[in-house]
């Protein structure tokens, strides 16, 4: 029942390049245990600096990427890159209405979803993303969050610069370093978006484990994961905030992210929002979402083919 439970009003909405950020900013957010996996150090942090098997040679990685971090923080030339909006919407089955103002008369964009079809226990049914915003025909006003961070193209450029120079330890850290930045942003920003841009949990106040454990409310799915398998959403999140213009970032034809170390998504403020999966899905569902998009049937099955039974 969408009118029991009124979404909250966002603070501030359409388009906004973030300026103000640096990677000091971001460096509190940092989840370090995926660092360690790049090196084949398979614990989390920070169990795996004290561990005896894996202990010297984490307590070595780790001290280098700080040292990496200090230098890139202090230098003020290097710059994380973001941009992310909060649009009008409204659910139509699977998919999600962007509209392109206020009056909620004129569709910007679609969001095109797809639905749980693998077999579910007897009453938990089978959700779509669109479950998380308020339907058209419920005459409740709701928002989507829009989001794309990079750590950039100069972390991306000390890379390169390394492994011209041969030094393939110190390319593999700084790319290691991107990689979590980057996610540091994603996580930075959320909590920025939660707490003042949209503002429905002002009050919030976690710790970076409490965040890397997503205690908070709301979900940002990332195109081309469980919850919204298709990498072609990411062309709406272009189209939305323009983020070649505002970061640089760009997409290759095969919808991959430049610079590697980026993340792109959505913000859902519903409190029972979760992230679902999407496991797999039936002829039915492919040929109805190729008529949703206007595509053929041979182009669903390419973007679709790791969910086809």
């Amino acid at each position: 029942d969408w009118t029991a439970s009124l979404p909250i009003v966002p603070r501030e909405t359409n388009v906004k390049v973030l300026e103000d950020v640096g990677f000091a900013d971001l460096r509190p957010y940092i989840d370090w245990s995926p660092f360690f996996y790049t090196w084949g150090l398979m614990m989390k942090y920070p169990r795996i600096l004290d561990d005896a098997l894996l202990g010297t040679e984490a307590r070595k990685v780790f001290a280098d990427a700080q040292e990496m971090l200090d230098r890139i923080c202090a230098d003020p030339a290097l710059r994380p890159r973001g941009v992310m909006g909060i649009f009008p919407a409204a659910s139509l089955d699977e998919d999600i209405i962007v509209y392109t103002d206020e009056t909620r008369s004129l569709e910007r964009t679609r969001i095109y979803g797809l639905r749980q079809q693998d077999k579910r226990p007897a009453g938990k049914p089978h959700y779509a993303l669109a479950d998380f915003i308020a339907p058209v025909d419920s005459g409740v006003k709701d928002w989507l969050g829009v989001f794309a961070v990079t750590a950039g193209q100069d972390l991306e450029k000390m890379v390169a610069d390394y492994d011209a120079a041969h030094d393939s330890y110190n390319a593999m850290l700084t790319k290691a370093v991107a990689d979590r930045l980057a996610e540091a942003y994603a996580e930075y920003l959320h909590a920025r978006m939660r707490r003042t841009i949209w503002g429905y949990a002002a009050d919030e106040n976690f710790t970076n484990d409490e965040l890397i454990a997503e205690s908070y409310r709301g979900i940002r799915p990332a195109p081309g994961y469980p919850a919204n398998p298709d990498h072609t959403q990411k062309w709406a999140i272009w189209d939305l905030l323009n983020v070649e213009q505002h970061t640089g970032m760009t997409l290759t034809e095969s919808l991959a992210m430049l610079p590697a170390s980026s993340v792109s998504g959505f913000y859902f403020a519903h409190p029972q929002s979760y992230y679902l999966s999407i496991h797999g899905i039936g002829r039915d569902q492919l040929e109805d979402y190729a008529r949703r998009r206007g595509i053929s049937l041979a182009e669903a099955e390419k973007w679709l083919a790791p969910l086809l039974d």
